[in-house]
């Protein structure tokens, strides 16, 4: 899937959403606040590559303004008035279902490993795309507890399917995330790099196996793998 608009004024949207929510139970917060301590949690997640969740920034945000007290309802709604303008600017890329369709004809095993913040922002996701049907799987960090490129993330997904890494192939767009984390385990990699955010001394230092452009590209890469293994 890919943005449909800047994600800047989406997220001042979203962010006020979320602090009109709160309002709603006489609990106040600045939507700046909340957003600078977003930034903080992104920074420390970059590091260890934990997920803590948005829930757990949160909880944390208002215990610190002395509302311990705050239900786990009300932080699900606040949140769930977050990810309601935010996953509308979210669009499925045109040739994602009729990929994922091929893929499933030719009896590939598919799962997902999403680095989210939230799982069920992404389970809705997910569903509202129609593509569940065709995933054996939809993992996210947010449940996880650990983020790609973090080992442990690869090992929770391949073991869904019991297998090891060299039987499974990492589709992705981010070099360090996607391909450096999945390559650490010994997993085959393809690089999607149509809309990828990279630096030059990110290609420096990772390789993907093979890259493509767009997902029509993927079928004739992956029969590629499996001639090679043969």
């Amino acid at each position: 899937m890919h943005a449909r608009e800047d994600w800047q004024p989406i997220q001042i949207r979203a962010d006020q959403a979320l602090v009109d929510e709160l309002a709603r139970h006489n609990i106040h917060l600045d939507a700046q606040v909340f957003r600078k301590q977003l930034q903080k949690y992104y920074e420390e997640r970059d590091k260890d590559f934990h997920e803590t969740t948005y829930h757990l920034v949160l909880q944390e945000m208002l215990r610190e303004l002395g509302q311990d007290e705050a239900a786990e309802s009300v932080l699900r709604s606040a949140l769930d008035a977050l990810y309601a303008i935010t996953q509308a600017n979210w669009q499925l890329e045109e040739d994602a279902l009729p990929t994922l369709l091929e893929l499933k004809s030719d009896r590939y095993h598919l799962g997902i490993f999403s680095n989210a913040g939230d799982d069920k922002d992404v389970q809705e996701l997910v569903a509202r795309f129609g593509i569940r049907a065709h995933f054996d799987f939809v993992l996210t960090s947010a449940a996880s507890f650990y983020r790609k490129p973090h080992p442990r993330a690869f090992e929770i997904a391949l073991a869904q399917w019991n297998i090891n890494p060299a039987e499974a192939i990492m589709i992705g767009d981010s070099l360090e995330a996607d391909m450096w984390g999945a390559q650490q385990l010994g997993m085959k990699t393809i690089w999607i790099t149509r809309r990828a955010k990279f630096t030059a001394e990110d290609m420096h230092r990772i390789k993907p196996d093979f890259s493509i452009r767009k997902l029509s590209e993927l079928i004739p890469t992956l029969e590629r793998i499996a001639l090679s293994r043969i």
